[in-house]
């Protein structure tokens, strides 16, 4: 026989040998798997570390919210205090004569009372009047400012709210 014939009988030997045994391109030995449950472990734990710093900081931004939203409440609840004390003094109840409203008569601020909603602000007001075909008209404008830390360097714990009222009125 020739050598020819015992290559090509060898080859289609080695083709039928194979055909039988399990597909091994991929890493199937154990050898070849040694250490890839770490890598799994070390993503998994890596994953969930990013995902608890990005839920903390949405906490933090949340807090955050929260006190801008309260400190910006006592900052409106003051104005709207500030413009019916300005409001009472243009319009005292106790006048005598009907045309005693004036804008003198309004002071250019209101202190708060020293009760917990209240704690932090000032309030600054501002009168102007009007008159148009006889008839004045008063524009109140109470502007109140409520803060927090140290607001008077340059500290990062300072939170500063201002809300702004205007009142019209006439007479």
């Amino acid at each position: 026989m020739s050598p020819s014939y015992y290559r090509s009988n060898h080859r289609a030997n080695r083709k039928t040998h194979n055909a039988n045994r399990p597909f091994s391109g991929f890493a199937c030995s154990q050898t070849r798997q040694r250490g890839s449950a770490l890598v799994i472990g070390i993503f998994v734990i890596t994953v969930m570390f990013l995902m608890s710093a990005a839920l903390i900081n949405v906490l933090e931004d949340a807090d955050e919210q929260v006190s801008l939203e309260v400190w910006g409440t006592r900052a409106l609840f003051a104005a709207n205090s500030g413009a019916d004390s300005a409001l009472a003094q243009l319009f005292p109840l106790t006048a005598t004569d009907a045309n005693a409203a004036s804008c003198t008569n309004v002071s250019v601020s209101w202190a708060p009372p020293s009760v917990p909603g209240f704690h932090g602000c000032s309030v600054a007001l501002t009168c102007v009047t009007s008159t148009v075909s006889g008839v004045n008209s008063y524009r109140i404008t109470s502007t109140a400012t409520c803060e927090t830390g140290d607001c008077e360097g340059d500290d990062s714990s300072c939170l500063r709210v201002n809300r702004r009222v205007e009142v019209e009125a006439r007479d």
